[in-house]
């Protein structure tokens, strides 16, 4: 492979990165993180540890096919799908859990020297700035490297047959790990920004939209989950 050949195919690597960043249950993962903090400075440090985890896993992972000529089989991939589908589950309904306990929940207080407990609706601020970056980075982080999993052994079938040597599947591994991080990270200043128009329009409206991610992520991850079930079958 000559330099210019070699370096098409880094540039395609790239744009198949940020293509790959895209595909919906992607969309899917990250919006239901990202509608639980409608914040566009988040959103976008948020899209680079999603797509951090989902490039540390493909290199692993590629290192390991390339230096040690092994193959992923067939039913470790479709497992590893299946989990993303259940992964999908597990992430609307932790926003819909969300949604219905910021809404009402048991409050306590003191009132005349007696105890007393009743509904409390507390809704949080939109607008509420969290410090704490490093816990906001490992959800989208642990997300991307269960991403980073699943997709990886099309994405080692795509090297191995494009490259030669480690130096060269190394190369392009990362390539399309940052168009992954770029396109991630683009996306999620994108899904930001209705989130944040919902929540200039008042409670009822943020609570939809974060209502339509939950619903959407439980969707297709259901989806997901029986469409690998009754190819199994």
């Amino acid at each position: 492979m000559s330099e210019l050949e070699f370096l098409t195919v880094l540039g395609l690597g790239f744009l198949l990165g940020a293509r790959h960043a895209l595909d919906a249950d992607h969309v899917a993962a990250v919006s239901t993180i990202l509608s639980d903090r409608p914040n566009l400075r988040a959103s976008g440090f948020i899209g680079f540890c999603w797509g951090f985890g989902h490039t540390a896993v493909l290199l692993l992972v590629g290192l390991a096919v390339i230096l040690l000529k092994i193959t992923i089989p067939e039913r470790v991939a479709v497992a590893l799908e299946f989990g993303v589908g259940l992964m999908l589950v597990a992430l609307g309904v932790s926003l819909a859990v969300t949604l219905v306990r910021e809404r009402w929940h048991l409050h306590t207080h003191q009132h005349d020297g007696e105890t007393h407990v009743h509904l409390h609706r507390h809704s949080r601020q939109s607008d509420h700035r969290h410090g704490h970056w490093l816990r906001l980075s490992l959800k989208p982080f642990a997300v991307g490297m269960v991403h980073g999993l699943a997709g990886s052994a099309a994405l080692m079938l795509m090297v191995l047959s494009t490259v030669r040597t480690v130096g060269e599947g190394v190369a392009y591994i990362l390539v399309f790990g940052l168009g992954s991080i770029v396109g991630m990270m683009l996306l999620g200043v994108a899904i930001s920004v209705p989130l944040v128009l919902s929540a200039s329009c008042g409670r009822r409206a943020q609570e939809a939209v974060q209502a339509l991610a939950s619903l959407g992520s439980i969707g297709l991850g259901a989806a997901m989950m029986v469409r690998i079930g009754l190819a199994v079958v």
